[in-house]
């Protein structure tokens, strides 16, 4: 089976362009505030937006306390970089980073 010719880039590839006709923009790092959403539904809601970053990138958590218990249940999932931003006491900001897997 002959190999399969790889491609050595020399730059950071960009995210694909924003495609859905809603006339959004996609920002370089999304922020997904979950003080806001039902707590039966704010575990789910984090993995689906977990889930939709590509590896190499992240996204910022705000929560009304340092998320630990979800923290773990992402850890289980899979590699994840994790980074408190900022330490309460009103809001915690958590970089949730994916890491390329190799």
């Amino acid at each position: 089976m002959p190999a399969e010719p790889i491609d050595i880039l020399t730059t950071t590839p960009q995210p694909a362009a924003h495609t859905c006709g809603c006339g959004g923009k996609d920002e370089a790092e999304p922020v997904l505030d979950v003080r806001t959403i039902p707590h039966a539904i704010r575990h789910g809601a984090v993995f689906g937006a977990f889930d939709a970053v590509a590896p190499g990138s992240s996204m910022v958590l705000v929560a009304p306390h340092l998320p630990r218990p979800l923290i773990a249940q992402l850890q289980d999932r899979g590699p994840i970089d994790v980074e408190v931003l900022v330490d309460g006491p009103d809001a915690w900001r958590v970089r949730l980073a994916k890491p390329v897997t190799a």
